[in-house]
């Protein structure tokens, strides 16, 4: 067999197929109906009116509960949807047997806390870009750090977490 042919057979086996799209695409659809179906009964438990949407967010399920006053349900910065959140991921868990990396979302408080933290990393950025020294941010979740550090890269410039749960926080680096 010529080295072109063998090449070629290594680049099929390798690059994901349509149907193992399509399969990761049902998975994600599945998980996004069993985290629906387990806060749909937890509102019920909890007498709060929401509604529950569902969507694919890249490579992962988000599900977002919309309604009148669900702030108990986000807690003091968050706190509460983090909790929930990590209790829905393992009610999929339950069901599937794989660990979920599903997002969940209650009146738009993530959504909200994402366009504030974007500002946040440009605000660093700048501050970086103009003195050329380090900046340190205050502590962050996971969710958090995730979004600053994506809009550190964006501009150009490296960040990296430093310190243990719940102090753990971005530092933005020089070029």
């Amino acid at each position: 067999m010529s080295d072109g042919m063998q090449n070629t057979e290594a680049a099929e086996k390798s690059a994901p197929s349509t149907d193992q799209a399509g399969d990761r695409l049902k998975a994600l659809e599945a998980e996004s109906d069993i985290a629906a179906d387990y806060l749909e009964e937890l509102l019920d438990i909890a007498d709060l009116d929401g509604d529950i949407d569902m969507d694919i967010d890249g490579d992962r399920a988000a599900v977002s509960i919309v309604g009148a006053d669900l702030t108990d349900l986000v807690g003091e910065n968050g706190k509460v949807l983090e909790a929930l959140q990590e209790l829905t991921r393992l009610a999929v868990y339950r069901e599937t047997g794989e660990r979920s990396r599903l997002m969940l979302d209650v009146s738009n408080y993530r959504a909200n806390r994402k366009a504030e933290l974007e500002q946040v990393g440009l605000k660093a950025v700048e501050e970086v870009k103009a003195s050329g020294a380090a900046v340190k941010l205050g502590p962050m979740t996971p969710f958090e750090r995730k979004v600053v550090h994506d809009v550190v890269a964006a501009a150009g410039l490296t960040s990296e977490s430093e310190g243990e749960e719940p102090r753990r926080r971005v530092v933005v680096q020089p070029a």
